[in-house]
């Protein structure tokens, strides 16, 4: 009697799957977040202080606040994805509600006369970096099928080490071989029994494949959805020193869910073709935490100048990965038991590190007494020094040879501006940033506005904020074979409401 298998070994030789360059940039980067204050004037924040999520700029922001406080923020995401597959554009829309920004912080000010330092701020505060939820659908007819990529992966393994043992399951042969010999191995055995591919010489030592699918053209149908989120936890500490310094540092400690479901199909094979319609679908689970520091000063000029400076630590994140396939296809002679191969049998990746760049920041910003200010942030940041560790692991080797040739040095703008009628602010911001890719096709610059109004009650604020950023990214439907990528024009509006009470 068969048995779904629900787990198995771990795999260690991960490259290929879901262990590459895109961990780096997925948790490396940001969607701007935070109060609806922090997000109108586009996250200028670095000289100015006095907002919760300033943090995350500069530290040493929390010894602006003249008294304690807590903040609570709540935002509407809506991705727009115009997404072109071979000439072919598809547009999905999804729209998701989070609670993204939660803190507070306590000012003890110094009742001695005498001290150089006039007070200490202890805050804290949540934010979410990144909201990972979104979708989107290509279709198109390639010149490449799916056999091109279970070919790149067959070439090179022996024919014998992926052939059933006597009285084996179709599944079990899948667990063993992808727990004892790797995805590689894995990906060639669901190529030969879903007969996508088959040897050419019948042979155990063979390590040459071909195709069993005849087509000048495929129709291929693509989906994919991911979920999830990158968040932090900030610890501050921070203090006023004199009348015109201060000084802050940060703990911070992200928490990191990632899930990816890929839906695929293909079909419109030449009559004479072994093969009229593939289905191809795979999962990939995400979990795990990182740590950074952050340090930072602000310094007042005169009256109306501040400037700012802050380093922010790489970011080290600890993460597990799991994954799961299902293939079939209409070939005579697929394997019966191929459905056995499905998202009950979940292959583990042993734990691995991913190091993000770190970041300085330098900023400026002019106060116009109380009618309003203008701010401006400048951040540099080398992705080429991204790293997967373990080094010495070969896979990762190969990763990491890639992000020092294909990623470099980002340079992001911020500029944010808010104008005081009494109690009503107005506000409005622009960011610029930086295609991380040294040959700005992978990841277009990003490109965004914000604007927002916020009314001071006096014993409490309420902000609103509204934000749009815009940017083209070319992604491929698999990590090996159909080198052709879906071109994604991708738009994120956030809305934004935050409600501050004093103390």
């Amino acid at each position: 009697m068969k048995k779904y298998i629900t787990f198995v070994a771990l795999i260690v030789c991960a490259i290929g799957s879901a262990q590459n360059i895109n961990e780096v940039l997925r948790y490396g980067t940001e969607n701007l977040q935070g109060t609806a204050r922090f997000q109108a004037m586009g996250g200028a924040f670095g000289a100015l202080g006095g907002d919760l999520s300033s943090l995350n700029i500069n530290p040493a922001g929390s010894a602006v606040f003249n008294n304690s406080l807590f903040t609570i923020s709540g935002s509407n995401y809506h991705t727009y994805n115009d997404a072109r597959y071979f000439g072919d554009a598809l547009i999905t829309k999804n729209n998701d509600i989070e609670l993204n920004q939660i803190g507070g912080a306590f000012v003890f000010k110094n009742t001695d006369s005498n001290s150089d330092w006039k007070k200490f701020t202890l805050a804290f505060n949540y934010d979410l970096l990144n909201n990972f939820d979104n979708e989107y659908y290509v279709s198109g007819s390639a010149t490449e099928g799916i056999d091109t990529y279970f070919l790149e992966y067959a070439g090179g393994t022996p024919f014998g080490s992926i052939l059933l043992q006597d009285g084996e399951f179709l599944e079990e042969a899948y667990r063993d071989i992808g727990a004892v010999q790797g995805f590689r191995d894995q990906q060639t055995f669901l190529g030969y029994y879903s007969r996508i591919i088959a040897p050419e010489i019948e042979d155990n030592n063979n390590t040459d494949y071909r195709s069993n699918s005849i087509y000048d053209f495929v129709n291929q149908d693509f989906l994919r959805r991911t979920t999830g989120y990158n968040s932090k936890f900030t610890v501050n500490a921070a203090s006023q020193y004199k009348e015109n310094i201060y000084l802050g540092a940060s703990l911070n400690f992200h928490s990191v869910l990632y899930t990816q479901y890929d839906q695929f199909s293909e079909d419109g094979y030449e009559p004479n073709s072994g093969i009229t319609r593939t289905t191809f679908d795979n999962y990939l689970e995400t979990e795990g935490n990182g740590f950074s520091f952050t340090l930072g000063a602000i310094a007042k000029l005169n009256d109306n100048v501040r400037l700012g400076g802050s380093y922010q630590s790489p970011t080290w994140y600890r993460l597990e990965d799991n994954t799961s396939q299902r293939i079939n296809t209409d070939h005579p002679d697929v394997h019966e038991d191929i459905n056995f191969i499905n998202f009950t049998i979940v292959n583990l990746f042993e734990e691995y590190t991913v190091k993000t760049p770190s970041k300085l920041t330098g900023s400026l910003a002019v106060i116009f007494a109380k009618d309003g200010l203008l701010s401006f942030d400048y951040g540099y940041q080398d992705f080429s020094q991204s790293e997967l560790r373990p080094t010495n692991d070969f896979s990762f080797q190969t990763v990491n040879s890639e992000i020092a040739s294909s990623l470099g040095a980002v340079s992001t703008f911020r500029i944010g501006g808010e104008y005081r009628i009494q109690q009503v602010s107005l506000r409005a911001g622009y960011r610029f940033e930086q295609s991380p890719y040294t040959n700005d096709n992978t990841i277009g610059d990003l490109d965004a506005i914000s604007g927002g109004i916020g009314y001071n009650f006096g014993g409490s604020k309420l902000d609103f904020s509204l934000s749009r950023s815009q940017q083209d990214v070319s992604e491929r439907l698999f990590n090996a074979g159909i080198t052709t990528p879906a071109m994604i024009d991708r738009t994120i509006t956030n809305a934004t409401l935050s409600y501050t009470i004093n103390f």
